[in-house]
């Protein structure tokens, strides 16, 4: 584990099924993220990246190796301590918004903020979210985009350690996408904390400070990006 190492992978391994379907899905992945860093986790369908990213979340587990969040080891923690730990440091963004019907928008982030013992300010998010105006309205009222905002602000609200994005621009199209990312972009410069995107696209690399590239769940290559590009200039 380096010195600055805030999120710490070793050796990472899990597969499904057993016998003759049983497959490989990460084999031995190890890497290291600072804090405050974006980092993206790179590659094609069924090169690992969602499940490594639902192990980093506790939402699933490893059969081997070791992670490591803030000096903290996943792998030793009963289901009690994980669930906590997940409650009180880590903040999820799917691509499906999974957002509550029947609460409007701030009820919505509300639901993060209960999660925590140091939420943000919800009427400041809403703001910085571009919300304000529609934290009134039900889900059913608003857009995509506007819906996978009030995702992230369910996730940020709690003021995650780690902020982990599973495809979250995958539902939209390409201007929406590309506003989900400059938000994103924010929210990691605002606010400080740690994000981990999974994605398949190309471009968004860009915009982070740390990209690993997987394939057959391997690490292929694990770069520095010393010229990052802003999310509103990326082209795909």
């Amino acid at each position: 584990m380096s010195e600055n190492s805030f999120l710490s992978i070793r050796n990472l391994t899990k597969s499904f099924g057993e016998g003759e379907t049983r497959q490989e899905v990460l084999r031995g992945l190890s890497f290291d993220v600072a804090k405050g860093e974006f980092c993206v986790l790179l590659g094609p369908s069924g090169s690992g990246k969602s499940t490594l990213l639902n192990i980093i979340g506790g939402i699933d587990s490893a059969d081997g190796g070791e992670i490591s969040i803030g000096g903290d080891l996943l792998e030793k923690m009963d289901e009690k301590t994980l669930t906590t730990y997940r409650r009180k440091h880590l903040g999820y963004v799917f691509q499906m918004y999974n957002l509550i019907g029947n609460l409007n928008v701030k009820e919505n982030i509300e639901v993060g903020a209960y999660l925590s013992a140091n939420p943000l300010d919800i009427d400041e998010l809403l703001n910085t979210l571009g919300l304000w105006d529609h934290r009134y309205k039900l889900p059913n009222q608003l857009s995509g985009g506007q819906q996978q905002r009030v995702s992230i602000g369910r996730a940020i609200v709690k003021n995650p350690d780690l902020l982990l994005c599973d495809e979250p621009t995958g539902a939209l199209d390409y201007k929406t996408s590309k506003e989900i990312l400059e938000l994103i972009e924010k929210v990691n410069r605002q606010y400080g904390n740690t994000v981990v995107m999974v994605t398949h696209n190309e471009a968004i690399r860009q915009m982070a400070d740390h990209c690993v590239r997987l394939r057959d769940g391997m690490v292929r290559h694990n770069e520095r990006n010393d010229h990052k590009i802003p999310a509103a200039e990326l082209e795909w």
